[in-house]
Formats: C-alpha cells, structure tokens, sequence
C-alpha cells in the first residue's frame, strides 16, 4: 500500500521575520496577520488530503494542529532544509513525499492530489509559479539534485530545476501564484479578504 506524506513548510509567527517585502509597504504588523491568514487557509485547504501530515516550522518547533507532526527545518538554505525534510520523510518509511509552502492562497486539496496522483506514473511533481519559482514539489525517492547548490529567490529558480532533474519525469501542474510582494498582493485581491486596512495603507 502506497504510503503518502505532505510536508508543509512555515514560518513561527514572529513579528518582523514573516513577509518582509510586503511588510515594507503595509507594516510588520499588517504583514504578520496577512501571513497568519495565509497558514489557516493553508490548513484549510490540506484538511481533506489523505497522507500523513507534516508541519516544518522555520526556527522553532510549536503545537502543531490536529492531524499534523511538527518538526522544525534544518539547514543553512532553503535548499538543505527541504532537502532534509524530505529525507527525513522518506526515511520514516514513505513513498510518495509531497511539500508545500504557505505562501499560495489558491493551492487547493484538489492541486494537491493531483500531485500525489501524478507520482504514481512520474518520479516528480512540480507547481510552477508566476514569479518562476514554484509552490510544490513532489517526488516518489528521495533525491538532492532540485536541492544541491541552488540559487533560491530568483525568475529561474524552475527552469533550473526542470534542467537538473529532467522534464521526461516530472509532471507540471497548472501555473498558481505565490503572495510574496505588493504587486502579487495587489493582483490576488485578499487585502480587502485579510483585513480592509491592508488594501488602504498599500
């Protein structure tokens, strides 16, 4: 019997230390409850996933809610913590190994089992996103070539990643967008769905 898993990837709720870009423009307070918003539809949206469940918290570990395993990221970049995360999980005796972020608002649960879905006829998984990154990735073994001495944070952060691991393996999911700065936020339409103040002060 297939074994699923979804590591999901956030941030501890400090103030300051979540969405510093939009935070320049509408406050770190503003930004905090943005983010705040953007976990619990996260959760929301991976209620009715049928895996186990993992939250990796940024620096220290928490509470994690009903259904889920907390554990907290290891490593010096973004590259190495999901790297580790991911082995960690397929060690534990899983098969097909699925991480998510909490940044995509519109990341639904039916994107979701698309993705553990496409792994039973491909070695990975991707969601692309606008900005060139991507929301998702997924993968049946463990492997630390989308990892190893990346550059993170950049419009080709997917083009690379396409490149090393091979498009014959990997199944694309539709194009989503992340909320990362003003303009995403702007685009999205949640100011107003967040808090009235957060469209008002942009």
């Amino acid at each position: 019997m297939t074994r699923k898993a979804l590591i999901i990837f956030q941030k501890n709720f400090v103030l300051g230390n979540v969405k510093t870009r939009i935070a320049k423009d509408i406050g770190e307070e503003e930004a905090l409850r943005l983010y705040k918003w953007l976990v619990t539809k996260t959760l929301e949206n991976c209620a009715e996933i049928e895996s186990e469940k993992f939250i990796y918290y940024s620096d220290n570990l928490e509470d994690a809610p009903n259904e889920y395993e907390g554990k907290v990221q290891i490593g010096n970049d973004l590259g190495e913590r999901m790297s580790n995360a991911f082995s960690e999980v397929f060690r534990c005796g899983y098969d097909r190994v699925v991480i998510i972020g909490t940044d995509c608002h519109s990341l639904n649960n039916e994107i979701i089992q698309d993705a553990f879905a496409a792994l039973e006829e491909h070695d990975y998984v991707i969601g692309p996103s606008e900005d060139g990154g991507y929301y998702l990735l997924g993968m049946k073994k463990f492997s630390n070539v989308p990892f190893d001495r990346m550059t993170w944070s950049h419009k080709d952060v997917l083009t690379e990643t396409l490149k090393r691991i091979g498009t014959d393996s990997v199944k694309q999911l539709r194009v989503l967008n992340d909320i990362d700065d003003k303009e995403d936020l702007l685009k999205s339409g949640l100011g107003l769905l967040v808090n009235e103040v957060l469209m008002l002060t942009i």
